[in-house]
């Protein structure tokens, strides 16, 4: 069994996976940015937990957007451990409105949470996997970079390009055995903070100016939420049995890259083509060892 860092780990997807890998027998680094005071909760929850349940699940504060942070929660691990074998970057949060409303600072720091973040833990794992010369990189993406829904529009751009560096990323740390795996969730409107916790644009002044618009932007969990067929939910569970399916597959076997839609948008087959187009590309430029993990 593995042991796995997980980032984001107080709700939702993150809390799920949690869980589950720690259900399955893994040794799980539950991380959160404040489980001193606003996670409190999720910490007691997640400790009662395992220690009913006999789990090997630990709880270690990392906030993303801190270099320090990252490299404080990894090393955590590493003390702890024989070593780190995979780090699922699930840390995310949610904007919802007009895109001429989020100032310049409220798209950086999203960008900072949702895209920075994974690489600043990457900056804090990769020497430890790269010196055994084993792990995964295991990311939760989005279906929505090809969706591209209304009134979601930082958030949309962080998360295409988290994608984006993680695809850059896979093929530099494949040469050193590192495998990579993109999970991506369609819309999630159950059983997870993401709605309900998401921020507004802060640009008031241009946020009014748009105001003929607002009963849209109202229904924006509601409109995600008929997208699914008659008994059919979007649950945070179905993600991270994925992953946890995946981290169990043999060294060498686990996907490059899952969808995991109950909307059934077709994202599976556009990303096919997009994955079997950059692969193309790459060994046409002389790269392609590249595209496969070196044993």
């Amino acid at each position: 069994m593995s042991t796995v860092l997980i980032t984001g780990s107080s709700t939702g997807i993150g809390r799920r996976t949690a869980e589950t890998l720690a259900a399955a027998g893994h040794t799980v680094y539950a991380t959160m940015r404040d489980p001193g005071n606003r996670d409190a909760g999720a910490v007691s929850d997640l400790k009662a937990l395992a220690r009913s349940r006999s789990w090997k699940l630990r709880v270690v504060e990392l906030d993303v957007t801190s270099q320090a942070s990252a490299d404080a929660a990894v090393g955590h691990v590493l003390d702890e451990t024989d070593g780190l074998d995979a780090v699922v970057h699930n840390a995310g949060h949610l904007y919802i409105g007009y895109v001429e409303a989020f100032t310049d600072n409220d798209v950086s720091h999203l960008l900072d949470v949702n895209t920075i973040g994974a690489h600043r833990v990457n900056r804090a794992a990769l020497p430890h996997m790269r010196s055994r010369r084993s792990g995964t990189l295991l990311y939760v993406g989005s279906t929505i970079q090809v969706t591209t829904p209304p009134f979601l529009g930082p958030y949309v751009a962080s998360k295409a390009a988290f994608d984006a560096l993680a695809v850059v990323t896979s093929y530099e740390v494949s040469q050193f055995g590192i495998e990579t795996s993109i999970v991506m969730p369609g819309a999630i409107t159950q059983g997870t903070d993401h709605f309900p916790g998401a921020t507004h644009a802060s640009d008031l002044r241009v946020a009014v100016q748009y105001a003929e618009l607002d009963p849209l932007v109202e229904r924006t969990h509601e409109a995600h939420e008929q997208l699914f067929a008659p008994g059919t939910t979007a649950d945070p569970q179905s993600v991270a049995d994925e992953i946890e399916r995946i981290l169990t597959l043999p060294v060498g076997s686990r996907p490059f890259r899952s969808v995991v839609d109950a909307a059934e948008a077709g994202v599976d087959h556009v990303m096919a083509f997009s994955d079997l187009t950059r692969e193309a590309f790459v060994r046409r430029l002389g790269f392609a060892e590249t595209l496969k993990v070196k044993s």
